[in-house]
Parts: structure tokens; sequence; C-alpha cells
């Protein structure tokens, strides 16, 4: 990514891994699937989804020696990354679409605890709002699946 301009940039807790990405994301979206919900003990999160080409760690490398990883058991084509040092995931990796996930709440702040770049971030929909822990009051769309590839709910 050394040509490219980072759009986002973000880390984990302890900032011992961080990355940017140089694209607008294909999805992005507040995900309710149970999946999620396990994987991150959380009623629901925000992924934004982009191709993989425009991803890039930018902690110092060997980006590995930070970096821990695992498998989801139920879709082993997911690889989720995390923080070696404070346990943090930050970003996953769809093999079978070579796009990268990275979770809204580890993108950078400003001194007003921000985000930087929202209007790029912002979530558009709901996504497996079927399987949803809490109702969310807001103007955003809901969906049983994937939004404008399932049934909206809403």
């Amino acid at each position: 990514m050394a040509d490219h301009v980072p759009l986002l940039q973000g880390s984990c807790f302890c900032k011992a891994i961080s990355y940017a990405v140089s694209a607008l994301p294909i999805l992005s979206a507040y995900c309710h699937c149970t999946n999620c919900q396990r994987l991150t003990s959380c009623p629901f999160i925000h992924t934004i989804h982009f191709d993989a080409t425009a991803f890039t760690w930018t902690h110092p490398e060997p980006y590995e020696s930070r970096l821990d990883f695992y498998d989801n058991i139920l879709k082993p084509y997911k690889r989720r990354f995390r923080c070696k040092t404070c346990g943090v995931g930050v970003a996953s990796h769809n093999s079978q679409t070579n796009r990268v996930s990275i979770w809204g709440a580890t993108l950078d702040r400003n001194e007003e605890g921000k985000i930087v770049g929202w209007d790029i971030a912002k979530p558009t929909a709901h996504q497996f709002y079927g399987t949803r822990m809490l109702d969310v009051d807001d103007d955003l769309t809901k969906w049983e699946g994937y939004q404008w590839k399932s049934e909206r709910v809403d």
C-alpha cells in the first residue's frame, strides 16, 4: 500500500498493532449474527468490509510478531486477527471473497473521541437482525441477512 492514501486507520487497544485502508467500504453495517455475538461477547458489532488489496498492516514488521489469529470453526475460510498483547480483535480475512473486515470500534479517534473518517465508515444498515439480542430504534434499514441480499425486516 506504499502508493495508496489511507482513508481509514485503526489499531488495537494498546496500539501494538495498527492498520490502514485505502478504499471505500464495500459494506458497513451493524451485524447481529450469532457468530459475531459469540466471537465478540457483544450483542452486535460494526463490521466494515473492503477488498483485501485496500488493507495493510501499519505496525512495524514482521507483522506476524504482534498478531495472533484463529480460524472460525464454523466458517474456516474466515481468519480473525487479534493483538498478542491486549487480545483485541481488529480484522478478519475471508479467503472465499478475498475481503477484509475491520471493526468500527478499532478506528482511530480524534480529541473528542469521535471516529476519524466517520462519514466513510458509518453503517448503512443492520444485518442478521432476526437474531438480534436487543431492538435498535434508529433510522437504518434492518435485514434478515446481508443488506440488499435478504429480506428486509423493518
